[in-house]
C-alpha cells in the first residue's frame, strides 16, 4: 500500500486549507492509500526553533522529543503533501517553523565538517498545495510562483534529496464562491492522487 502524510497549517478548521486536505484524504483513502494527517495548529506544534533545537544542532543534546515524533511520521510515508495558505507570497510561519525544527541535520541531511552534503530523504516525494488568494496571472507576472519554487522545491526538497512531486495551486480564493471552490478542490484532489496509485506497467 502507498503511505501518505498530509501536513496542513491553518488555525481555522473551516478553512479552505482544511477542506482541501479533507478532499485529498478522501481521494487517497478511496484509492487504497494509508493516509495520515498532521494538523499542526490543532496539535499545538511549537514552531519556534529554540535553545533545545540549537543545542541539538550543535550536538550538545538529543533532538527534542516532539521533533523525533514528527520525523517518525514522515519516515513511514512515501508521499508528503504540504497544504497551506499563501501568506505574503510564502508559507505560514507555523509550517516554516515545522520545517526548521524537523528537517534537521542527522535526519534530513548530513553535513560532515569539511565534507560534502549528503541528502537523506531520497525515498520521499514532496507535493505542494498552496491555497492562494490571487489569480494565476498575478503569480506569473510577478514571479511569485517561481519564488515559492525556489524557496521550497530547490531550497528544501532538493537540498534534502527528496523527489519533487506535484505542485497544485488553488487560485483566486478571494473571489470565487465557496461552492465553486469546493468543486474545484474535489476535482483537483482526484487529479493529484490518481497518478500516485495507478499501477505501473
Amino acid at each position: 500500500m502507498t503511505n501518505v502524510l498530509i501536513v496542513l497549517a491553518h488555525p481555522d478548521e473551516n478553512s479552505l486549507t482544511h477542506r482541501f486536505a479533507a478532499e485529498l484524504t478522501d481521494a487517497l483513502t478511496a484509492r487504497g492509500a494509508v493516509t495520515g494527517v498532521a494538523d499542526l495548529a490543532a496539535e499545538g506544534f511549537e514552531p519556534r526553533f529554540g535553545t533545545d533545537d540549537h543545542d541539538a544542532f550543535l550536538g550538545r543534546r538529543a533532538v527534542p522529543g516532539d521533533v523525533v515524533l514528527e520525523q517518525k511520521r514522515i519516515d513511514q510515508a512515501e508521499h508528503l503533501f504540504l497544504v497551506f495558505p499563501v501568506y505574503w507570497w510564502s508559507m505560514p510561519a507555523l509550517l516554516k517553523g515545522w520545517i526548521d525544527r524537523v528537517f534537521v541535520r542527522g535526519w534530513a541531511f548530513e553535513q560532515p565538517e569539511g565534507g560534502p552534503l549528503r541528502p537523506k530523504l531520497k525515498d520521499l516525494t514532496v507535493h505542494l498545495i498552496p491555497v492562494a488568494g490571487a489569480d494565476a496571472g498575478v503569480y506569473r507576472r510577478h514571479g511569485y510562483g517561481a519564488s515559492l519554487s525556489t524557496q521550497i522545491d530547490h531550497g528544501i526538497v532538493d537540498y534534502c534529496g527528496a523527489k519533487r512531486g506535484s505542485t497544485t495551486y488553488l487560485y483566486d480564493t478571494d473571489t470565487k464562491s465557496r461552492t465553486d471552490l469546493n468543486e474545484e478542490m474535489r476535482q483537483l484532489a482526484h487529479e493529484i492522487t490518481a497518478p500516485l496509485l495507478t499501477p505501473k506497467m
